[in-house]
């Protein structure tokens, strides 16, 4: 899939995806921020965390201070309404 190369937030947890191909993408990711066992996602749950969203310069994807990032070919499925193989 296609890496990232561009991201605004959408308060409170919503991110506005550009991809390399041209096309972009609304991703809800308030399914990983508020659920009871967010592990890693947790501090995200501030907004204000959240807010800090950053396009990754090596890895072009979506990511957050203290090395925290999300798979891009997950955000691209996501933002395109592909199915995503759980086995």
């Amino acid at each position: 899939f296609p890496r990232v190369t561009g991201v605004a937030v959408i308060a409170p947890y919503g991110l506005d995806i550009r991809f390399a191909d041209g096309t972009r993408g609304i991703v809800d990711c308030s399914h990983l921020v508020l659920q009871e066992d967010a592990g890693v996602f947790a501090p995200l749950s501030d907004p204000a965390e959240f807010a800090k969203a950053y396009v990754h310069p090596e890895a072009h994807t979506v990511a957050w201070p203290h090395d925290l990032d999300l798979c891009p070919d997950v955000l691209y499925a996501r933002a395109h309404s592909i199915p995503i193989p759980t086995e």
